[in-house]
């Protein structure tokens, strides 16, 4: 598969009177690769496929016959830190070879706020996109943290909440599609400055977040309906099952106004990783930890192994740190740090493998080596 197959965002208006989409890439095929560099979360791929197949079939699609106009498909993944929400985002826009940028919308506030203007995400893909506009115009955009960004309170305040429901009003205008002028370089627009025309129509939005507390709030919705039908469902249901039942409801009720709900059109959850999805992780994907460290070894003609006992003590250290998948490497990096180090060293030394132990993790002995013979 190749993402050749997308048309070029520039060709975008020659390829829509055609209105063909054998120039996209299935839904099929995008979970595909996503499968590999995305261990689990099966559902939550299913459910972004689509969203990326009609959002670009929407911007090849052909309106001159009816008066039909399609929604934009932007996307909201809910899940715990360290599940792939960033991760996928990413994949997907290598894959399709259109311009990827990522915000932290801790970071915004609303426009002449001490802080980054909303704004300030598009300057980003354009830069990205090498300040091509059409390429830009049909990129992605990551916002994380989007959960950071709920009203501090559901009450009347006589204070403005500019990180809060301000940010909410002004992603909602881009998310939504709008024309943007855009300082070249970012920051704060002045009169006399110089802008840049960028329209967001087709510019797919992907937000995530861990919304710590969600579950709180399904669980009450749902455990409230079921009063007088039974037994409560509060001890049955963990906090991922309970996410995956999320209703634009319980969203606005955590803090988001109803408006920006409903341009999130696709809400897909990620469940945390067990042992053995974090195992998965490390040795399963194109990219994984173990196969980057094992092609570093061969470089200096050493072959590198993980004894699985080894593999699952630097798990039981990442979960220490309660960032899920992504405290996998700094456990590996600390772990392997001296290893490194003396690499050179060991190639010169003959060494032609190194077994990797549970000890050597755990307790810092010195890993298996083998040395090749020496020859007479």
């Amino acid at each position: 598969m190749r993402s050749s197959q997308i048309p070029s965002p520039i060709d975008s208006k020659k390829t829509a009177n055609q209105d063909d989409n054998s120039l996209l890439i299935r839904p099929s095929e995008i979970k595909t690769h996503l499968d590999q560099y995305v261990i689990g979360q099966d559902r939550a791929k299913r459910a972004l496929s689509v969203a990326v197949y009609n959002h670009y079939k929407r911007i090849l699609s052909d309106h001159s016959d009816d008066n039909i106009e399609l929604d934009k498909s932007n996307i909201l993944i809910i899940g715990p830190t360290g599940t792939g929400k960033t991760l996928m985002a990413e994949t997907l826009a290598k894959l399709l070879e259109v311009p990827f940028a990522i915000a932290d919308a801790t970071t915004l506030t609303e426009a002449g706020y001490v802080g980054e203007d909303v704004e300030n995400i598009l300057v980003r893909l354009l830069q990205k996109a090498s300040y091509d506009i059409y390429k830009a115009q049909a990129g992605i955009i990551y916002i994380d943290e989007i959960d950071k960004v709920g009203r501090k309170t559901t009450s009347p305040s006589i204070t403005r909440d500019v990180s809060g429901e301000g940010v909410q009003q002004a992603l909602l205008k881009i998310l939504e599609g709008t024309i943007a002028q855009i300082p070249p370089k970012g920051g704060r627009k002045h009169p006399e400055q110089n802008l840049i025309s960028i329209d967001t129509k087709n510019i797919l939005f992907i937000c995530g977040g861990s919304f710590d507390g969600l579950s709180e709030i399904i669980s009450k919705r749902i455990n409230a309906s079921e009063i007088g039908f039974g037994k409560s469902l509060k001890d049955e249901f963990e906090d991922d099952e309970y996410l995956a039942k999320v209703l634009p409801v319980d969203l606005i009720q955590y803090g988001f106004i109803p408006e920006l709900i409903g341009r999130l059109p696709v809400v897909s959850t990620l469940s945390s990783l067990n042992q053995e999805n974090m195992l998965k992780v490390l040795i399963e994907p194109k990219n994984s930890l173990v196969k980057q460290y094992q092609k570093l070894f061969k470089m200096e003609n050493i072959k590198l192994e993980f004894r699985e006992e080894a593999l699952i003590e630097i798990i039981k250290l990442a979960s220490d740190y309660k960032s899920g998948a992504r405290a996998l490497r700094s456990v590996m990096e600390s772990s392997m740090l001296d290893l490194m180090f003396h690499l050179p060293e060991y190639s010169e030394d003959r060494v032609a493998r190194i077994t990797i132990t549970k000890d050597f993790i755990a307790s810092g002995k010195p890993p298996l080596m083998r040395r090749h013979r020496r020859t007479a």
